[in-house]
């Protein structure tokens, strides 16, 4: 899984690109590249193009999220698809890991990403 990664003031947007799942075998590959950027800043994590997303990839977020804690900065996702955020509200993390600032998301969403 490629990430783009965009700096937008204190918060980096990242993307994941391919596949477009977050299923078991594909979380690993995000914690690797998202937790290290969450040890120095916050993360909003884009998730318009994951279609599925499985128990491993619902433990990759809570992970991600624990490491944001952990360094006293946020992780949030924004951008969810109507079946991912289903799944998200039928575990309770939609409260938890959605983005509750909607125009600083679309500013970050414009910014563009590097690779």
């Amino acid at each position: 899984m490629n990430c783009n990664i965009a700096n937008t003031q204190e918060t980096v947007l990242m993307t994941p690109c391919e596949p477009h799942d977050l299923v078991r075998g594909q979380e690993q590959c995000l914690l690797e590249r998202v937790t290290p950027v969450l040890k120095v800043q916050n993360v909003t994590l884009d998730l318009r193009h994951i279609a599925r997303i499985d128990a491993a990839g619902i433990a990759a977020l809570i992970s991600l999220y624990r490491t944001a804690q952990n360094a006293g900065h946020e992780f949030a996702i924004i951008h969810a698809t109507e079946r991912v955020a289903a799944i998200l509200a039928l575990v309770g993390l939609d409260a938890i890991l959605q983005s509750h600032h909607p125009a600083q998301d679309e500013q970050a969403a414009r910014q563009p990403a590097a690779a």
